[in-house]
């Protein structure tokens, strides 16, 4: 199939124009994370039916055009682990791309491994396998050999062939509607995100008083905002360690935070004052307003359903030939079996992953009649791949 690299305007217009009339659009992005604030793009990679090509985003003014062409149109557009993919398009234009198909979401609703390599998908889906090479590329650095761009063209040269296999696998299974409504929570899900304050991801800060939890919060928002302005990865700002630390001590006097092993950086030393007013801010709030480890108050029988009630999640997705790691997890089982029975403690705001959609469809309908005694569990056969069965309870009888 023929393939071009995109590095002048005209080029991408021409493009895009081309992209308007494609049914399906595939695409993938060559990035590097380590330097900057946000991965900084360096390459995409197009799939349609008919053609495949590259663009180059350094050296290209800006493609902006392209992004807006994903999310216009009745096409629909494949990416495989998109999240970054995902983010790109929303930075550029805060839209989404048009009908988004992530083959390994999808892949996870049709059988057993997630979340699955795109190679993997290749050769389980497809019976074929990629070439390899150039995986330590520094995407940045031009002219692009190639190489390079037959390795970048190798992610999305079987993209299209593999979403028609996993939908055809899907269609057969009536679960086309499993996947809208995984790929629309998904990209909620991204999208929310982008905006959510992830200081709770410091680590180290298990154990910590809901002061120095305060302490935490503002030294990441201070962070945060100087990784931006600085375009630099947060932590070469300031590490987890320092503000778990710092946090600790409560304290805004410079120089005891200063004395902190590690902030000896005259980088550091020269934001010393705006540190402590950041603790100072901690330090100040009233206790209502500190936030508070987060831990839920439930009886120890919980934990009993739930290590009985968990392999019969894994039972039932091997069986349905989905994904478990996509479907929930223990706790998910947990916190359905706290909400179905009303326990102190169990959250309430909104109703646990296993009782909405689908998710209720495959597991948590058959979790609740385990839960009330409409069905029983028994071993069939130990010897089988599904040794569990569920019986209804009248005919067990």
């Amino acid at each position: 199939m023929q393939h071009f690299t995109i590095t002048d305007s005209q080029q991408l217009d021409a493009f895009c124009d081309r992209l308007a009339s494609a049914s399906v659009i595939g695409f993938d992005t060559e990035f590097v994370s380590e330097d900057t604030y946000r991965p900084q793009l360096c390459l995409i990679q197009v799939a349609t039916e008919s053609e495949q090509a590259v663009i180059d985003p350094i050296a290209l003014p800006e493609v902006d055009r392209f992004w807006q062409q994903l999310a216009d149109g009745d096409h629909e557009t494949v990416v495989h682990a998109g999240r970054e993919e995902l983010n790109f398009a929303l930075t550029a234009t805060d839209r989404r791309p048009a009908r988004l198909f992530d083959t390994q979401i999808a892949a996870a609703l049709v059988s057993t491994e997630y979340p699955a390599g795109y190679g993997s998908l290749i050769s389980k889906f497809l019976g074929q396998k990629p070439s390899k090479g150039e995986t330590r590329t520094d995407w940045r650095r031009r002219p692009l050999s190639p190489a390079q761009i037959h390795y970048a063209l190798e992610d999305v040269r079987h993209l299209l062939p593999l979403r028609n296999e996993i939908k055809t696998r899907l269609e057969k299974r009536n679960r086309l509607g499993w996947l809208a409504d995984e790929m629309a929570s998904w990209q909620d899900e991204v999208e929310a995100a982008r905006l959510r304050q992830r200081w709770r991801r410091v680590s180290g800060i298990a154990g910590l008083s809901a002061r120095s939890l305060a302490i935490v919060r503002e030294l990441w928002q201070w962070r945060e905002q100087q990784a931006e302005n600085r375009n630099s990865p947060p932590r070469r700002v300031l590490r987890d360690d320092l503000i778990v630390e710092i946090g600790k001590r409560k304290t805004a006097d410079e120089s005891r935070i200063l004395a902190v092993r590690g902030m000896e950086r005259a980088a550091l030393r020269k934001a010393a004052p705006e540190l402590a007013a950041s603790v100072q801010r901690a330090l100040d709030l009233p206790n209502d307003q500190c936030p508070h480890k987060i831990h839920r108050d439930l009886p120890s029988q919980l934990n009993v359903l739930g290590q009985f009630l968990s392999p019969a999640l894994n039972s039932i997705c091997r069986s349905a030939q989905v994904a478990t790691s996509l479907v929930g997890t223990a706790t998910d089982v947990r916190e359905l079996i706290a909400f179905r029975l009303g326990f102190d403690g169990a959250e309430t705001e909104s109703r646990p992953a296993l009782a909405v959609g689908w998710r209720a469809e495959l597991v948590g309908n058959l979790i609740d009649d385990l839960l009330t005694g409409k069905k029983s569990i028994r071993i069939d056969d130990p010897c089988s791949d599904h040794p569990l069965v569920f019986d209804d309870v009248s005919s067990a009888e």
